[in-house]
């Protein structure tokens, strides 16, 4: 029989069974709802902006930097557009391996191989390094036909910067260069990282670093859908990159070209400024480089050579390089003596070819001597027996107080970075710099522009330019304004009021005809013979080593390096200066020799476009000169007595006649002795005569 309670008792169980059976699938079924409405409601927005991240990236997008010209519109920076094949490291197993490979498909020489070295040694971390660059339609071809075989190698469309002049103008315009590891931290100190998001380059020197924010413009972003591979498949959204402001500066790069040719294989530097507005017209440094093999990184050998070479072509040396100056101090010399009343302009000195101090003989350039010389004359024929006493009788302080406004020993403010102070000595400078008190006898060199004396041609350049506006400071700059290149508008790129040193007008008046003698009749006259315009001016010749105490200077006898350096600082035309130069030729002897006669072919074509013969002049023709740009003609007699220049008040006392020397004359070879390099009153390690 079937046992009924028993079978009661298991339908019970069965039914409790699938009783707990359903509620527990029906709390499953709650447990997977809910959270279906948590994931698909409650963080619905989160996780779509998650899977938009995962399939969408922002991108940088690099602006194009902005444009360089020089004053007349010639293109001295612009930015090429061109493919260049880049890997990326972290993708590559064997980077080496896949170098090799792809040389099988196009050519890769040794220095793309050494300049990617360098570039993955320098940033390991970056996520893209380019192999070459520039490649031809042919090459890109091979790539794309073989892209499936490599893993992180890609063709990308670069802008890439490109310097068309190659070395002309090099130290003022610079170049650029990739980030290095270093700038990178220091952007990431200072927050400016993000102003360089997508960006690979900066500016390294020159114009390129200090006018960087300027010419960097600001970076984009762009959203792009990528794959699940990370590859892009299309734009979504794009907010535009700004370009840098394009920039103007006041190099007539024609002149600056033509300066360089004329400087040859010699090293020198030469600043030319129009003395009105503080513009500077010519920025040479010989000798020079090629700024565009720094662009995409320079490969060790090449760096190697420029490092090595003797003649330091990397060296800015209107910038950085500092010289005596020699007798080209000696008209500002003039004007100090003047100023603070230590002789007047009718003062006369015996000159008999030295100066004697504490039983030292300090020589003169001029064995014989000069005879009776007064202020004028002192400039002319660049008596260093005037300035030793003058200079002795001023002290070593006044000099300098009087010279420090004029820019010497100081930075001059203009727009390039890495300015050089030099040296303006005093008393207090020796003593913090050797702990010891400036001698007397240190101070008779100081004016003939020897001894400490150690300025840069940028600051002789500005000096002279202050003396032929007649004392009024002006920031020598190299930009000329700022260009909007979106609405065309322009920005001065200084504007800034000046400031005059107070001088009395009759002294400058008077500095300026001795130095208008220089080229009439003095050390000057062969290279300015036959000028269609009157130019003020003086040479100068700067000792590189001491000579004993009767020891005679023989070129011939000494290394190149070893020879004096030659210089010369004028402005032109001396009624209305338009433009003030100095400049040096290194080891080139007498200043009248190698310096003088650069500055001659300066002035014929600023002031009148004349050239040289069998000179061709570079880059497209220059405009003719307007009427009122015509300058004025000097009368046919030289003589300096018979009237002063046009444009330069007559001095308050004629001064003697100057000695009577045709004009076309020959320059003659004056003797070449200096004083010993140290002298038992006190001298400085370098003191030594100014050779003119």
């Amino acid at each position: 029989m079937i046992d009924v309670s028993k079978t009661e008792t298991d339908l019970r169980r069965l039914r409790w069974r699938l009783l707990f059976a359903g509620v527990m699938v029906v709390l499953m079924f709650c447990i997977v709802l809910s959270r279906f409405v948590w994931l698909q409601v409650v963080r619905h927005d989160a996780f779509h902006a998650q899977a938009e991240d995962n399939r969408i990236t922002v991108v940088p997008v690099a602006p194009a930097r902005g444009l360089i010209y020089d004053r007349n519109g010639v293109m001295l920076a612009e930015n090429v557009s061109a493919f260049t094949l880049e890997l990326s490291p972290r993708q590559i197993v064997d980077l080496d391996k896949t170098i090799d490979e792809l040389a099988q498909i196009i050519e890769i020489g040794q220095r793309e191989r050494r300049r990617f070295k360098r570039l993955y040694d320098d940033s390991r971390n970056a996520e893209w390094l380019p192999l070459k660059t520039r490649l031809t339609d042919e090459e890109i071809a091979r790539i794309a036909a073989n892209r499936f075989r490599f893993d992180g190698v890609e063709v990308r469309a670069r802008l890439f910067r490109n310097y068309p002049l190659g070395d002309t103008g090099a130290h003022v315009v610079g170049y650029i260069g990739r980030i290095s590891p270093d700038e990178k931290r220091r952007l990431e100190d200072d927050g400016e990282s993000s102003d360089y998001a997508g960006l690979n380059h900066m500016g390294k020197v020159g114009i390129e670093l200090s006018y960087e924010s300027t010419l960097r413009g600001e970076t984009g972003f762009e959203e792009v859908e990528v794959s699940a591979g990370g590859r892009a498949v299309r734009s979504l959204s794009r907010d535009a990159a700004q370009t840098g402001k394009n920039l103007t500066l006041s190099i007539d790069v024609r002149l600056q070209r033509l300066v360089q040719e004329w400087y040859g294989k010699r090293k020198g530097a030469m600043v030319a400024i129009d003395p009105a507005t503080g513009e500077v017209l010519a920025f040479v440094s010989m000798p020079t480089f090629d700024p565009n093999h720094f662009i995409d990184g320079i490969d060790p050998q090449t760096w190697q050579s420029l490092n090595e070479d003797p003649d330091k072509p990397m060296l800015n040396r209107a910038l950085r390089g500092t010289y005596p100056p020699g007798s080209t101090y000696k008209p500002f010399m003039a004007l100090a003596v003047l100023q603070n009343g230590v002789r007047s302009p009718t003062t006369t000195i015996n000159d008999p070819g030295y100066y004697m101090l504490g039983g030292h003989r300090f020589r003169d350039s001029n064995p014989n001597g000069h005879g009776a010389v007064d202020l004028r004359k002192s400039i002319a024929v660049s008596s260093d027996t005037y300035y030793y006493g003058a200079a002795y009788e001023l002290g070593v302080d006044r000099i300098h107080d009087f010279m420090k406004p004029w820019g010497f020993g100081q930075l001059t403010g203009i727009d390039m970075p890495s300015e050089t102070t030099g040296i303006l000595p005093s008393s207090a400078w020796k003593m913090k710099r050797y702990k010891t008190r400036w001698l007397p006898g240190e101070t008779p060199s100081i004016g003939i522009g020897q001894g400490y004396n150690a300025f840069t041609i940028l600051q002789l350049a500005n000096a002279t330019a202050i003396l032929a506006n007649g004392g009024k400071v002006l920031r020598p700059h190299i930009v000329k304004s700022i260009v909007d290149p979106i609405d065309g508008s322009r920005t001065p790129a200084v504007n800034e009021p000046d400031v005059t040193i107070p001088l009395r007008p009759d002294y400058v008046a008077l500095v300026k005809q001795g130095m208008v003698d220089v080229n009439r009749t003095g050390t000057g006259r062969a290279a300015f013979a036959g000028a269609e315009y009157v130019a003020a001016g003086k040479t100068g010749t700067a000792q590189v080593i001491g000579m004993k105490q009767n020891e005679k200077y023989d070129a011939r006898r000494i290394a190149e390096r070893f020879r004096d350096h030659s210089l010369f600082m004028a402005f032109a035309p001396v009624d209305n200066p338009k433009v003030a130069l100095a400049l040096i030729v290194e080891n080139g002897g007498f200043g009248a020799q190698a310096a003088a006669p650069i500055a001659r072919k300066v002035f014929d074509y600023v002031l009148l476009g004349k050239l040289p013969k069998d000179t061709v002049e570079p880059f497209p023709m220059r405009p003719e000169l307007d009427e009122s740009e015509m300058r004025d003609v000097p009368e046919p007699e030289p003589d300096p007595t018979a009237s002063p220049a046009p444009g330069v008040a007559a001095p308050p006392a004629a001064p003697p006649a100057a000695p009577s020397v045709a004009p076309k004359a020959s320059v003659p070879k004056a003797a070449a002795n200096s004083p010993p390099a140290a002298v038992k009153a006190g001298a400085a390690p370098t003191a030594s005569a100014a050779r003119n």
